[in-house]
């Protein structure tokens, strides 16, 4: 029988050579709450993979997208949830493979979005030993950087704006529409913080709901990465992050802060790279050439005069 607290609902979730995680943390969710669905968007790693995922999906009773191609986080949500439009389904959970949720949890922010329809919502989300990972955070419209929402007291007065980590996010289909979901301009990496800006600007709000946890074991994938520190990151991580901050200033920004985030780009690029630990640097300058190159191409970016629509050849089933 189904349950119809989940029956409006999807969850929609991009894989990136991360089947064992689809098992180890969605699995469970998809099982403990009936009339749930479930629609997994696999970026080509490699066929074995393809094939996994399919095997887990069929198994499990999941629809399932095989892209040809990496469609990037954005463009791999993207398409997830127009599966899921398809399907009938009108709330969207957009969950990271590597994050956890329990069905309670899932239904204290299906209900925060039922009463306002026009919001986007995360939980709390924590770590595995129970620390925070993230229960907010703020955009410093001076300079660009990110900072925890907890922190806004150690700023009084600076220009910020709130945006919401895109590891775990519940949205409704009027507010999905309003947006035109994820840019496809930034692969990985600030789509969630553009996302956040879409939302109110159409006249959302973004929320944290403070009643509701998560629990997102960072380094499962690439992770949203954005308020991580000390540990050695992968290529991608230093590119898209120096890059993706300047492609959010050209396509978001007023000319006097978009000049400002150009100035600060090089000081920016390198905390970008400290992240990870200044020891990294004695075993290799890969990521001072990620953020170079991040740099170069970000500096170099200029937003298409309207936003390009998210296309791929797919095997679904």
């Amino acid at each position: 029988m189904t349950d119809s607290k989940f029956a409006s609902l999807a969850v929609v979730v991009v894989n990136f050579g991360s089947c064992a995680l689809l098992e180890e943390n969605l699995q469970p969710l998809s099982r403990s709450a009936p009339g749930l669905a479930v629609v997994v968007v696999d970026n080509f790693t490699d066929p074995a993979e393809q094939a996994r995922v399919a095997a887990l999906a069929e198994r499990e009773g999941w629809k399932y997208v095989l892209s040809p191609t990496n469609l990037g986080f954005g463009g791999g949500m993207n398409l997830g949830v127009a599966r899921a439009q398809q399907n009938g389904r009108t709330h969207f959970l957009l969950l990271n493979p590597d994050a956890a949720i329990a069905a309670d949890q899932v239904a204290r922010l299906l209900e925060l979005v039922g009463k306002h329809p026009l919001t986007l919502v995360s939980p709390r989300i924590l770590r595995p030993d129970g620390s925070v990972w993230f229960d907010g955070s703020d955009l410093y419209l001076d300079d660009g950087r990110v900072r925890a929402t907890r922190k806004r007291g150690d700023f009084p007065g600076a220009r910020t704006t709130p945006w919401l980590s895109g590891a775990c996010l519940l949205i409704g289909d009027e507010l999905w529409r309003r947006v035109g979901g994820f840019s496809d301009d930034y692969f990985l990496y600030w789509e969630d913080v553009e996302l956040s800006h879409r939302v109110l600007r159409a006249g959302g709000a973004v929320t944290v709901c403070v009643d509701a946890q998560a629990t997102h074991a960072q380094g499962g994938t690439q992770g949203t990465g954005q308020h991580s520190s000390g540990a050695a990151k992968s290529y991608s991580y230093y590119y898209y992050n120096v890059r993706n901050r300047l492609v959010y200033a050209a396509r978001n920004l007023a000319a006097d802060d978009r000049r400002r985030w150009r100035r600060h780009s090089a000081q920016a690029a390198w905390e970008v790279v400290s992240r990870g630990g200044r020891r990294q640097l004695l075993m290799s300058l890969r990521p001072l050439l990620a953020a170079t190159r991040g740099l170069r191409d970000g500096l170099a970016y200029r937003p298409a005069p309207t936003a390009s629509a998210v296309t791929a050849t797919t095997r679904t089933g």
